[in-house]
């Protein structure tokens, strides 16, 4: 039988590596715990969870076929909790570094509904940005 516990780890085709890893690392606070070069693969520590970025002219992002643009994309988004969650200084930071921001909203994941707001990666990957369970959320 199977029993998911929590997600290990996702893999983004990027197609300019520097820029994505300043983003995960310098604003986001994710740290290079493994790089692959010769496979074009930058593993980031994400709190307990992996976020891979695999180059698109890599070995390993090649096998994914043309890089996702405008016209299509590999995901819709992915979440990450944080803890702490200052809703109003993480704007405001986020603001700071030129990254635009949704407007707050009450919604519904995997430790039940609690406040998050979407952001975008350098290449137009969605990530949502949330925090804990709020009582009497939807």
């Amino acid at each position: 039988m199977i029993h998911i516990r929590d997600i290990d780890h996702l893999v983004l085709r990027v197609k300019q590596l520097e820029p994505m890893l300043d983003f995960y690392c310098r604003v986001l606070g994710c740290t290079l715990e493994r790089a692959k070069a010769d496979l074009g693969l930058y593993q980031l520590r994400a709190g307990r969870v992996l976020i891979d970025l695999i180059t698109v002219d890599g070995e390993l992002g090649a096998a994914g076929g043309r890089a996702a643009g405008v016209e299509g994309r590999n995901m819709d988004h992915f979440c990450l909790r944080l803890e702490p969650f200052d809703a109003q200084a993480i704007r405001a930071y986020l603001v700071a570094e030129n990254i635009d921001v949704s407007p707050i909203e009450s919604r519904y994941g995997a430790e039940g509904a609690g406040p998050s707001f979407y952001i975008k990666d350098p290449e137009g990957n969605t990530l949502e940005l949330k925090g804990p369970v709020q009582m009497g959320g939807d």
